[in-house]
C-alpha cells in the first residue's frame, strides 16, 4: 500500500501500525518523530496541495471530515484517487474509525495499542482531588483573538466528559463557537478552565492570565484531540493535568 495521510493523529496510527506505507504526510504531521525523509511533505490539513499528492499516485489517502475541505478531497476523487473519509465525534467512535483506517492501509492485524487504548477508556481513572467530588465543569478555549471554544459535538469535549469534566457550551448551537471574554470569566468562574496547547498554544504566561482565580489545567493538545496511539496513555496525562490544575 501506497498511503498519504491528511490528518496528524491518523499519521501517527498508520505509521506504528503499517509501517512503510506513508509516503506523504502534512506539514503537521509530528508523530512518530522518525517518519523519514523519504516521507513527503503536501501542505497543511486544510491546504494540502493535490498535484503533488496525485502524482505520489498513492492507493488511498485518509481523511478527516473535520480537519479536511470537501473541496481538496473532491478534487482527488476527480483525480482518480481513493479518498477514505473519517468522522470522529466520540471516544467509541475513535476506535471503530482507527480499526477502519489500520485495515484498510493493510494491517495484518489489529493493533496492541488500540487494545491498550480501549483497556484505558473502559473504566478511565478519576482526577478529581477531592473525596467526594465527582464532577466539574469548565470552559475549553482553542483558540484566542478571537476567543474560541468547544461546542457542541466534538471529540475533545466527548473525552474530557469521561474523564469527570463537563464542557461548559456542550449544548452550544455552534461546535466551535466565538465567546466574548466577558462571558467566559463568568461561565468559567465556579468550575475551571482547559487549556490545550493545540490549535493554540496557551501556556503558563498566556491564557491563564485571563481567568485570575479560575483553577486553570494546561494539557496536551495531542491526548485531548488526537485519535491514535496517544489514546493509550491520554487519561493518565489529562487527568495528571486536571488535579494539578487543583493543588
Amino acid at each position: 500500500m501506497r498511503v498519504i495521510s491528511l490528518v496528524p493523529s491518523l499519521t501517527e496510527a498508520v505509521a506504528v501500525t503499517v509501517p512503510g506505507a506513508l509516503v506523504g504526510v502534512t506539514d503537521w504531521c509530528s508523530h512518530p518523530a522518525d517518519l523519514g525523509d523519504d516521507v513527503v511533505r503536501i501542505g497543511g490539513t486544510k491546504n494540502p496541495k493535490v498535484e503533488r499528492i496525485v502524482a505520489l499516485a498513492p492507493d488511498l489517502v485518509v481523511a478527516n471530515e473535520e480537519e479536511n475541505r470537501e473541496p481538496d478531497l473532491a478534487a482527488l476523487r476527480e483525480a482518480g484517487i481513493e479518498v477514505l473519509l473519517t468522522e470522529v465525534r466520540d471516544v467509541p467512535q475513535a476506535f471503530r474509525e482507527l480499526e477502519r483506517v489500520v485495515t484498510a492501509c493493510g494491517a495484518s492485524a489489529r493493533p496492541r495499542w488500540l487494545d491498550e487504548a480501549e483497556t484505558a477508556w473502559s473504566a478511565p481513572e478519576r482526577w478529581w482531588p477531592t473525596a467526594g467530588e465527582g464532577r466539574t465543569t469548565a470552559v475549553v478555549p482553542i483558540w484566542r483573538r478571537p476567543w474560541m471554544v468547544l461546542g457542541r459535538d466534538t471529540f475533545a469535549g466527548d473525552v474530557l466528559a469521561r474523564l469527570g469534566v463537563d464542557n461548559a457550551y456542550a449544548d452550544h448551537a455552534e461546535r466551535y463557537p466565538r465567546i466574548p471574554m466577558e462571558e467566559l470569566r463568568a461561565t468559567a468562574a465556579p468550575g475551571m478552565v482547559v487549556l490545550p496547547d493545540e490549535p493554540y498554544r496557551f501556556t503558563a504566561e498566556d491564557g491563564p492570565e485571563a481567568f485570575e482565580g479560575v483553577p486553570c489545567a494546561l494539557v496536551s493538545g495531542r491526548h485531548l484531540t488526537w485519535y491514535g496511539p496517544s489514546l493509550a496513555e491520554a487519561p493518565r496525562v489529562l487527568g495528571e493535568a486536571l488535579r494539578a490544575a487543583h493543588r
